[in-house]
């Protein structure tokens, strides 16, 4: 039986799992005075000395009374789904890029001067300069007083005041409406209509988003459903972008591969899509088709046939289409001409325009604009069911808006100067520019890489990468193997440690067993751009000579 000063011990908070072990309480915690009452804010063992508090708590842990603290999340307590996502084009290679970056600043020396990062699509960041007319109406918006300086042209102002009068308190600062602001919708509606030849587009489909990824994820998120068979399955290219393997992984979905055929310049087979599909049907509920078009990372552009094609494959099989066409104005290829899966769709007739289910997304970050970190973008939902429409608004809501100036910057993309106005000779300018020194870009990383034994390169019809395949010597596949890395991940690792030149692996993207290759882009200025050639070249075939 316990005492009364035990029982007043008792009534005190978490000592009544203390005394619910130990009936005989320790005089110190008796002889503690005063003992807190039961409405005391400060009911808990931190009343105790530091010491004497640790001593007890470590004695009720022992005895089951309270668990022992632990890490609430760690990683084998964490969101499984999470931990299979991988995302090759910033993984452990650009990680070990930055690494040296920091060690050349540091005084290490090494056999380069520089780190050229050919990894990722960053126009910016290898040395493209913005065009000029986007970065004034951004400065007008983000500064409105410059709406007073004579230096900005008039059709600039414009484009500034329309924007900020359409955000709340004439800010760009202020939240806007969840689907985005009401007069930039309607300006990329007119903007896919002139595209697609007057094909109508309504801005109560066009969502506005942080970026194409943003968008992207968000019809992922809409289409996942069911478990073990019924799950969703979502067909995707090999080689493919990393973002769609990593948020099939993330949503807990299941990846269907189809592969690209790199023979025929990386084009599209119908035969090889209805195969990937029957094979998908046997363990789970494929219902939604991704194409990249032009494609990342491998620049082949679809010819009109191809697109034609996917869509009587996607309305025969009843599959959700998804066309990425963030690189739109992104072609260079001679007889490559874009053209948009919802013109097709449309000019396909009432049989499908009606029928098949289509989202569409464009983005501020690739073609001339290169405006990657405004995370601009928009997708267009075509044929989508009024109550799924409805949730769909309401999901994006959740995040209340994409950024403005995202927003701001992907109007005037859609809503550029036009003949007559100020900026349009320097808009023009600065865009051709762009765009003629990508096409010539792409024509000469086809041309060098090809010069050299072991690599085959197909011809870049479109977007910013080539996406090169190199023949290894049997040793160094073996070496890689030996040290658990993919055999083209050991390659570009040398390659970086030894000429400070960044590639993605293609193992990052999909290639098909015994194949291999890695990505580059082609956007460092053109000067930069021969110097990473050669030194690849270079570093090719003394590598072959290494491990032959």
């Amino acid at each position: 039986m316990l005492s009364n000063r035990t029982v007043s011990v008792l009534k005190w908070g978490r000592c009544e799992a203390y005394a619910a072990v130990y009936p005989k309480v320790p005089d110190w915690v008796l002889n503690f005075s005063p003992l807190p009452s039961l409405s005391s804010p400060h009911r808990n063992l931190s009343a105790f000395p530091a010491a004497q508090s640790e001593h007890l708590q470590q004695k009720m842990s022992e005895n089951g009374a309270l668990p022992l603290r632990g890490k609430v999340l760690t990683v084998d307590t964490m969101n499984a789904n999470v931990k299979k996502v991988d995302y090759a084009v910033r993984g452990p290679i650009v990680q070990r890029a930055v690494q040296i970056e920091k060690e050349l600043k540091e005084g290490v020396k090494k056999p380069f001067e520089e780190v050229i990062k050919a990894n990722i699509g960053d126009a910016h960041a290898m040395g493209q300069r913005p065009i000029t007319f986007f970065r004034q109406v951004m400065a007008l918006c983000t500064y409105p007083q410059l709406l007073d300086d004579n230096k900005f042209p008039e059709d600039a102002k414009n484009r500034a005041r329309r924007i900020l009068q359409s955000c709340g308190g004439n800010s760009i600062g202020a939240y806007t409406t969840s689907q985005g602001i009401d007069c930039v919708r309607h300006d990329v509606a007119n903007y896919i209509q002139r595209r697609d030849g007057g094909i109508p587009s309504d801005p109560d489909n066009i969502y506005l988003t942080t970026g194409a990824s943003d968008g992207i994820v968000t019809i992922l998120k809409l289409l996942t459903a069911g478990e073990g068979r019924t799950r969703t399955g979502v067909m995707i290219s090999i080689p493919q972008y990393p973002l769609y393997s990593a948020s099939i992984a993330e949503l807990g979905a299941v990846q269907i591969n189809y592969y690209l055929n790199e023979e025929k310049c990386w084009s599209l087979d119908i035969s090889e899509l209805q195969r990937s599909l029957h094979a998908a049907r046997e363990h789970c509920n494929p219902r939604v088709l991704c194409i990249i078009n032009p494609g990342n990372p491998t620049g082949q552009v679809q010819s009109r046939q191809c697109i034609e094609d996917v869509i009587r494959f996607a309305a025969k099989e009843n599959l959700f289409l998804m066309a990425d066409e963030v690189y739109q104005d992104n072609v260079y290829a001679e007889g490559c001409e874009f053209h948009s899966f919802k013109k097709v769709l449309f000019e396909m007739g009432p049989e499908y325009s009606s029928k098949v289910e289509l989202a569409s997304f464009h983005s501020t970050s690739k073609c001339y604009m290169g405006e990657c970190g405004f995370r601009g973008g928009y997708m267009e939902v075509i044929n989508m069911d009024p109550e799924v429409k409805a949730q769909l608004t309401k999901l994006v809501s959740v995040r209340l808006c994409p950024p403005a100036p995202g927003q701001a910057l992907m109007d005037l993309v859609v809503n550029s100067p036009q003949p007559g106005e100020p900026s349009y000779q320097t808009f023009m300018k600065e865009r051709t520019a762009v765009l003629s020194a990508l096409a010539e870009k792409a024509k000469l990383t086809e041309e060098i890489l090809n010069t050299v034994p072991g690599i085959s390169c197909n011809p870049v019809q479109g977007a910013m990468y080539s996406f090169p395949r190199i023949t290894l010597p049997e040793r160094a596949i073996n070496e890689a193997k030996a040290k658990g890395q993919a055999p083209d991940m050991f390659y570009c690792m040398k390659l970086l440690e030894e000429t400070g030149i960044c590639l993605v692996p293609g193992s990052g993207f999909g290639q098909r067993e015994g194949t291999y290759h890695f990505r580059m882009t082609i956007l460092p200025p053109t000067d930069k751009l021969k110097i990473m050639l050669n030194k690849l070249k270079e570093f090719h075939q003394k590598f072959t000579q290494q491990y032959s």
